[in-house]
């Protein structure tokens, strides 16, 4: 896991975005006060749409149910603004068939909405980094949970953003996949493949951009989609 403090990143700007006011009020409390900008707040899928539009924020906490439209298409457009912005999901359950699908769509990871502050405001600059909250295993359960192939005709995404054809990866990419869909880190990688950790992130880079994968949890759920990797398979 990335070292929240090892590089001078610069503080996010946060839209936060829940039907319920005391919700979004705490969250930019705790934000504020531990030096974090809030920049705007919305109470459903449709002012937060907006709002990530006019104020171009760099992570949106996203609520999964909200009424006029739910998180899940908010954050579909969101992400489909560009790359400039992380979005990470409001939830109360970890293990969500919509978290799943959200980390289809490409966000970066999900949080209880009991988490304490300190984790709050850890898991925004984590993912401002360009990291992914979540670690592989806790994605991969959610993966193996939602994404079976007796399940197939469950998808909850409105349009999911993984793509499916892995024709424009070597095999060697193949490889490298398929251990990240089990979970394994970049060390590990190197390990299990005898290369150095250098070449692993050359390789990972790689799959992203060909594939156009914002982190390693959606690389987590393209393996999983596409059958490189099946439940019951470990690292």
């Amino acid at each position: 896991m990335t070292t929240l403090d090892s590089d001078p990143v610069p503080s996010p700007r946060v839209l936060i975005a829940d039907d319920q006011a005391l919700i979004r009020s705490g969250f930019r409390l705790i934000l504020t006060t531990r030096g974090i900008e809030v920049v705007g707040e919305a109470a459903d899928g449709v002012e937060a749409v907006a709002a990530a539009r006019e104020l171009r924020p760099d992570v949106v906490l996203m609520d999964i149910r909200m009424p006029n439209m739910d998180g899940l298409e908010a954050a579909r457009q969101i992400l489909a603004q560009g790359p400039h912005c992380r979005v990470l999901m409001l939830t109360t359950f970890d293990l969500d068939r919509y978290v799943y699908a959200a980390l289809a769509l490409g966000a970066s990871g999900f949080l209880l909405k009991d988490i304490t502050p300190e984790h709050l405001a850890a898991a925004v600059r984590l993912v401002n980094t360009g990291d992914a909250l979540l670690a592989p295993s806790i994605t991969r359960r959610l993966v193996e949970r939602f994404a079976a192939p007796d399940r197939a005709g469950e998808s909850m995404s409105p349009s999911s953003a993984v793509p499916t054809d892995l024709a424009s990866l070597t095999p060697r990419e193949i490889e490298v996949l398929t251990l990240l869909g089990r979970g394994l880190s970049n060390a590990e990688l190197a390990e299990a493949m005898i290369l150095s950790e250098a070449t692993v992130k050359t390789h990972v880079a790689r799959i992203f951009a060909k594939l156009g994968l914002r982190d390693r949890a959606q690389a987590v759920v393209i393996a999983y989609e596409t059958g490189l990797v099946s439940a019951g398979d470990h690292s």
